[in-house]
């Protein structure tokens, strides 16, 4: 099976991610996709980051739905900062039986050669790119192991969505309704 990894923080996940798979699921990229949640990516700060258990439970309630959207916790095993180079090859090393492809956000792709092993990562697995607001991606320049998807853009924030539940905002419509749930019952 042809696994799409789409790495993140996701603190928390939202609907714009779930689009975005969904969307990349149809174009037939990947068979699944798995969602890495980091620890803690090494180009970020971990402020404001939610505690690891509590961002994986999310993750769990906002895909149950989606049977080919799966969290994983990878990263919680291996050293940090998590490099998505040696996620890369912990996840070819204990599942053999499946191919493995990057799925990353047009402004990573722009960052991308400032990611360890960038290279190697370009040279043993294959990349899929979509579309974030203002990020331009020249599909022309892209490597041959490098595929542009035109999913939709969603303007939705995980920044926003943390704000809004600091404020007792709703976030209706920002994430599924099993994580609203789930959190008013936290």
């Amino acid at each position: 099976m042809r696994i799409g990894i789409f790495g993140g923080s996701f603190n928390p996940i939202h609907n714009g991610h779930i689009s975005i798979a969904e969307e990349l699921l149809q174009t037939e990229f990947v068979d699944e996709i798995w969602f890495v949640i980091s620890p803690q990516n090494p180009l970020k700060q971990k402020a404001d980051l939610w505690p690891d258990a509590l961002r994986f439970e999310i993750a769990g309630k906002a895909l149950e739905s989606h049977p080919r959207l799966k969290p994983c916790d990878v990263e919680y095993h291996l050293p940090k900062p998590s490099y998505m180079w040696t996620t890369l090859n912990e996840l070819k090393s204990q599942y053999p039986e499946h191919e493995f492809v990057l799925l990353i956000g047009a402004d990573n792709w722009l960052l991308f050669s400032r990611w360890y092993r960038s290279e190697d990562i370009l040279n043993d697995f294959e990349l899929g790119i979509y579309p974030r607001p203002g990020y331009i991606i020249n599909e022309e320049e892209l490597p041959e192991t490098v595929h542009f998807f035109n999913t939709g853009l969603y303007d939705i924030s995980s920044t926003e969505i943390r704000r809004r539940l600091k404020n007792g905002e709703s976030i209706e419509g920002l994430v599924p309704s099993s994580v609203i749930d789930f959190l008013e019952h936290k």
